[in-house]
C-alpha cells in the first residue's frame, strides 16, 4: 500500500516526488508515454526563478534527477484507470493494479489539433506542432505558425532561426503573447502576421505544398508553404480523473482549490491538468509542492484511524 501514487511524469509530477520523498512517504510515480512533458519542447526558458536562460529539456532533466535523490518509485507505465475501495484507491496499469491512500493527477495536456481537412493525412509531412522538434527540416524554407498565443509566438520566434520566411496565422486582430515576446516579433524582418484569418485545408500529395484561407492574401486564398505548426492550445488529460467523479471545469480542466484538492477526498491534481488561469512551470511545480504537504498530514489522520 503507497502512501501516494503520482501520475504523471513532466516537471510537476517530478516535483511532488520530491517533497513525497522528504516527507518519508511511500511512493511511486508513473511516468507514461512522455516523461518531462510539454516543457521539453521548449528551447529556451527563461522565467523559472534560478535559472537566467535553460532549456525545457534540461530543467525537466534536473527536476528528474533531483527527484531520484530521494526513496520513490518510478515506472514508465501508462495509467489506464483509478478506482476508489475500502481504504483509499486503485491505480491500474496494463501490467498491474496499486494501492494507495492518495492519487495526485499530474497528467498535463496534449496539443490541440486544427480538425481541418488533410491535416491528418499530411501529419508529420508538412505539418507539425513543435517548432522545437521539426524547425530543422526547414532550413531556408517558407513555414507558417497557425495560432496568436504566447506559446504560437515562441514557436514562430524558434522558426525564424531557420526558417527563410515565417507567416504567423491568426483568427483574431491581435496576438496574445506577452510583451518581451511580441517586442520580438516585431522586430523580427522574416516573420509576417497574417490576421483574421482562418486555415481551411492542408493541401499536398505526398507532402504540404499549399494551405487554403478563408479571406483573400495578397489577392489569393491559398498560400504556398513548405511546412505549418499548428500552435492552437491544448487538450487537458483529465479522462481518468473524470470517470473517478474528479469535478471538472470549462474545457476539461482538473478543478482544485488552493491547496490542490480536489472534490474527491484523497484526490489531488497539480500542474497543466488543473484549472488555475496562470500556467507556468513554476506555478505547477508550486501545486505540485503544495499538495504533497496535505497529502502528508492527510496520511498521518488515515493512518490514526
Amino acid at each position: 500500500m503507497y502512501d501516494t501514487i503520482i501520475i504523471g511524469g513532466g516537471v510537476a509530477g517530478f516535483s511532488a516526488a520530491i517533497y513525497a520523498g522528504r516527507f518519508k512517504m511511500k511512493t511511486l510515480l508513473f511516468t507514461g508515454d512522455f516523461k518531462g512533458g510539454l516543457i521539453t519542447w521548449a528551447k529556451e526558458v527563461q522565467n523559472y526563478p534560478g535559472f537566467k536562460s535553460i532549456s525545457g529539456m534540461e530543467l525537466a532533466k534536473k527536476i528528474e534527477e533531483h527527484a531520484k535523490d530521494y526513496d520513490v518509485e518510478i515506472k514508465s507505465e501508462k495509467v489506464i484507470k483509478v478506482s476508489k475501495n475500502n481504504n483509499g484507491f486503485i491505480v491500474e496499469t496494463k501490467d498491474g493494479k496499486f494501492k494507495a491512500y492518495t492519487v495526485l493527477f499530474a497528467t498535463g495536456t496534449k496539443v490541440k489539433m486544427l480538425e481541418v481537412k488533410g491535416e491528418g493525412k499530411l501529419k508529420n509531412k508538412g505539418v507539425h506542432y513543435c517548432a522545437l522538434c521539426d524547425s530543422f527540416f526547414y532550413k531556408d524554407k517558407t513555414v507558417a505558425v497557425i495560432g496568436g498565443s504566447d506559446s504560437a509566438a515562441i514557436e514562430a520566434l524558434i522558426l525564424k532561426e531557420v526558417a527563410k520566411k515565417v507567416y504567423i496565422i491568426y483568427r483574431k486582430d491581435k496576438l496574445r503573447a506577452e510583451p518581451i515576446t511580441l517586442e520580438t516579433i516585431y522586430a523580427a524582418k522574416n516573420i509576417e502576421i497574417i490576421y483574421d484569418t482562418n486555415v481551411l485545408e492542408f493541401v499536398g500529395k505526398d507532402k504540404l505544398e499549399k494551405i487554403k484561407l478563408d479571406k483573400d492574401y495578397k489577392g489569393k486564398k491559398e498560400l504556398k508553404l513548405d511546412g505549418v505548426f499548428v500552435s492552437i492550445g491544448h487538450i487537458p488529460m483529465s479522462e481518468i480523473a473524470k470517470e473517478l467523479g474528479v469535478g471538472l471545469g470549462d474545457g476539461g480542466y482538473i478543478k482544485i482549490d488552493r491547496f490542490s484538492k480536489t472534490n474527491v477526498d484523497g484526490i489531488f491534481a497539480a500542474g497543466d491538468i488543473t484549472d488555475t488561469k496562470f500556467k507556468q512551470a513554476i506555478t505547477g511545480v508550486a501545486e505540485a509542492v503544495t499538495a504533497m504537504y496535505l497529502v502528508f498530514q492527510y496520511i498521518q489522520i488515515k493512518k490514526k484511524l
